[in-house]
């Protein structure tokens, strides 16, 4: 028999989604049978049930139904045997959980147990004994133990038969609970001398397919006299009993009277329930009928108690009553916390109203004992969302940020309203996932660095650092330097930033004098993705180093000529000769410059100021002081070390022009200077001269053979054909071209001298082709014309011409 079809769906509008569903299936099935389609009852696809890695949820340790997520259906996992499930409860039925994940959902499921026959009625003894007095009268009842069948419906027990019947017959009263009193009536006087014992069948018959029975031998001794029954005072007691009470309780006592007197009335009490934990939980005392516990009770388990007790006398009679024991509830059972589902761990991004954890309350007290609150201790941006029948949903009732909390510890308190009041708490650990939503800051808004001029290249120069407040990955910062340029140059020629540590490095060896300062910008970019990025602005100061000596601006020093200050005779004290002016390009102390006086031809005549670099006289003048005088001045900065330059300052004591020229016409020159300037001149005036002899004989070689060659064709008798020499072109028959030669004439101003000037030639030679004979040129001078034959060299001359010598005199 397979599972029947769907029965509902419910849909609630909850922060997750649930439903409910029910199946109705027999008991007995074998293991792998299909229950129902549970993805098609549910509406849902097959996909989601493996994507949502679907699961059954249940509280109950023993897990009767499975789920097949590819096919969709539930199956039967284990043997289900209704009797042992449920007992006498109807209707039978498994309540479990389906639970998908991604995006959480929950369904509630309900598989209902129908019975089938599977259990025959029985007695718990195989045979009684009786012992009836022959002067039973007749209509006397004897109370039979009933049978009892675990099925239930119409496969429960239906009818009783006894037999033979000659003497007694089978009466059945109902109880209130469903139950059927047996008893036997007898019918038909008993004859103890005709019988003395007689023995019946009592059968028990249910009304299932097939119809199943069970049998209990009754055997009956027929004694003498004993006419009185026992009686109880009521035919049922009420008594009630708290939950958990000491062994020992008394829970009530029952009495029963007899007429009789002696042994005939002497009663003996006992409890006749059967199959059932009556008789392990409660005892009654057979002398005065007290009933107490001997067992443990729980509301939980058993909320009443039926207790048959049977009353006896020493002749066989007998009176039965029943006994009703409620058990009252205390609270005694803290509310069970379950978890169905729940996330580890969740994105700091995640949206409001994002489910985290599933859980499923339940307190198996009842009443007030039973009603489960729950809340969250703490301040945690969670709350718990309940829905119906004690379901609660843990979601987001704010925005995480894992930079502020990477982690809760959610402790989930639930508390009955019980006196006194009953919790239970579990705690939840739940950490955030890193998203990358910080971007890297540096540690300052601006960075200012100084390096000393003339570095090495690929020093170090500082460390710029910025921190990400994100984690692992998205928190690795590199450091990048954006593209700029400096005076047009790309900055990445300047420094360079390593891309793990954001060390800046000197690509280059800087000048001060040169750049002095320069900006460029550096990003930091975490590793995230998308990645994040800031950046910094960085100024690079240069200091300056004493690289630089000084510059003398004035006076000029100049190689090839001479110039003198001039000091008449008739100068004072103090008189200001010149000024030595002087700059440093370095900056600070080490573009301070002080003048000093190094030597001198007359140390006794001038000075020289320390600051201004100011040449004073420091006496008068007088006619034995030399026309002729050399001072040298050195120029020093205030750096460390030092760095000097000097200037040579020749000055002129003389009243007139004349006289200074006279003097300084036979100034010595520079030995030094002098010997390697005469050295170059004799060096190009061997190689001029060779080359010159070179083409000399090329040229009377060429003539030579060109003469040879045409004598020979003239005795030959061959015919005359012109020759034109190379780079010639007849234009026009006339077979004329001008070709100019360019000389250069060296000019010296002195001959002690070895300065040279240069200039262009004032003549040029034109060599022209006569047209009225072959071979005929004529050289054209601009002083002179001179006729050569064909086969004459060429002659070149070289004219000197001295220029008159140049005195440089001071401004």
């Amino acid at each position: 028999m397979r599972g029947q079809a769907l029965l509902f769906i419910s849909l609630l509008s909850l922060g997750s989604v649930t439903g409910q569903v029910s199946y109705t299936i027999p008991e007995e099935m074998a293991k792998g049978s299909v229950v129902g389609n549970i993805a098609h009852d549910l509406g849902l696809e097959t996909k989601r049930l493996t994507t949502g890695k679907a699961r059954i949820y249940t509280r109950d340790t023993d897990a009767y139904i499975e789920l097949d997520r590819e096919r969709g259906v539930l199956l039967v996992k284990e043997r289900i045997d209704r009797e042992a499930l449920c007992r006498q409860t109807t209707p039978c039925a498994l309540h479990f959980q389906v639970i998908l994940e991604n995006p959480m959902e929950f369904y509630s499921v309900t598989v209902q147990i129908t019975d089938i026959n599977d259990n025959a009625p029985t007695f718990e003894e195989s045979e009684i004994e009786f012992k009836i007095s022959e002067s039973a009268i007749t209509g006397a009842k004897f109370v039979l133990e009933r049978a009892v069948d675990l099925d239930v419906g119409i496969n429960d027990l239906q009818r009783y038969e006894l037999k033979p019947t000659d003497n007694f017959a089978l009466k059945l009263h109902n109880n209130a609970d469903g139950n059927k009193n047996v008893e036997m009536v007898l019918q038909k006087p008993l004859d103890r001398e005709k019988e003395e014992q007689i023995s019946l069948v009592l059968t028990a018959v249910d009304g299932g397919e097939p119809q199943m029975s069970g049998t209990m031998l009754i055997v009956i001794t027929v004694l003498d006299v004993n006419d009185n029954a026992p009686v109880f005072t009521q035919s049922t007691y009420k008594a009630t009993v708290t939950e958990n009470s000491p062994k020992g309780t008394v829970v009530a006592t029952v009495t029963a009277s007899d007429a009789d007197q002696g042994s005939n009335g002497k009663i003996t009490y006992s409890i006749t329930n059967t199959l059932d934990n009556v008789r392990k939980v409660f005892k009654i005392n057979k002398e005065n009928g007290e009933v107490t516990l001997i067992g443990n009770i729980d509301f939980e388990e058993s909320r009443n108690f039926q207790i048959n007790v049977r009353a006896s006398d020493d002749g066989g009679l007998t009176d039965s009553c029943k006994l009703i024991v409620d058990v009252q509830d205390v609270n005694d059972n803290k509310p069970e916390i379950n978890i169905m589902s729940k996330s580890n761990v969740i994105s700091e991004d995640a949206k409001l109203n994002t489910v985290v954890t599933m859980i499923n309350i339940e307190d198996e007290d009842t009443g007030e004992n039973g009603k489960v609150q729950c809340f969250i201790s703490g301040n945690v941006p969670f709350f718990l969302k309940a829905s119906s029948n004690n379901f609660y949903s843990l979601v987001t009732d704010s925005e995480l940020d894992r930079e502020r909390a990477s982690e809760y510890n959610i402790t989930v308190t639930c508390s009955d309203e019980g006196v006194p009041s009953l919790s239970s708490s579990v705690t939840l650990t739940l950490q955030i996932s890193d998203v990358n939503d910080n971007a890297p800051v540096f540690e300052r808004s601006s960075y200012e660095a100084y390096i000393v001029e003339n570095n090495t290249p690929g020093l170090s120069v500082f460390t710029v650092k910025a921190r990400d407040a994100d984690w692992n990955q998205n928190a690795r910062v590199s450091y990048i330097l954006e593209d700029s340029s400096v005076n047009g140059v790309p900055v990445s020629s300047y420094v360079s930033v390593s891309a793990d540590g954001g060390v800046i490095h000197a690509v280059r060896s800087f000048d001060y004098e040169q750049i002095k300062d320069f900006h460029f910008r550096v990003k930091a970019q975490d590793g995230g993705s998308p990645p994040l990025s800031s950046n910094v602005t960085v100024k690079i100061l240069i200091q300056d180093q004493n690289d630089n000596p000084p510059q003398v601006l004035y006076p000029v020093q100049t190689g090839g000529s001479l110039v003198a200050e001039m000091v008449p005779r008739s100068a004072d004290v103090g008189y200001l000769v010149t000024k030595v002016v002087a700059v440093d390009v370095d900056s600070g102390q080490n573009a301070w410059l002080s003048y000093k006086l190094q030597k001198a031809t007359d140390r006794a005549l001038f000075e020289v100021g320390l600051q201004n670099g100011e040449i004073r006289t420091i006496r008068q003048v007088t006619d034995k002081d030399a026309v002729k005088q050399r001072l040298t001045v050195i120029v020093e900065d205030n750096g460390q070390p030092s760095r000097s330059a000097t200037v040579v300052v020749n000055v002129a004591v003389a009243d007139s022009f004349p006289e200074v020229l006279s003097e300084f016409t036979d100034f010595p020159h520079d030995k030094e200077y002098n010997d390697n300037l005469t050295f170059y001149l004799v060096l190009a005036l061997a190689v001029v001269s060779f080359l010159f002899i070179t083409c000399l004989v090329v040229i009377i070689s060429v003539k030579i053979y060109r003469w040879r060659q045409s004598r020979i064709l003239y005795h030959s008798s061959l015919p005359v054909i012109p020759y034109y020499p190379p780079r010639y072109s007849d234009t026009l028959g006339t077979g004329t071209l001008q070709h100019v030669y360019n000389y250069e004439v060296c000019r010296t101003t002195d001959s002690r001298k070895s300065d040279c000037k240069f200039g262009r030639a004032g003549s040029q030679n034109v060599l022209i082709m006569d047209p009225s004979s072959t071979g005929t040129m004529q050289r054209l001078q601009s002083e002179k014309s001179i006729l050569d034959e064909p086969d004459s060299p060429l002659e070149v001359r070289r004219i000197w011409r001295p220029l008159l010598t140049r005195v440089s005199t001071a401004d």
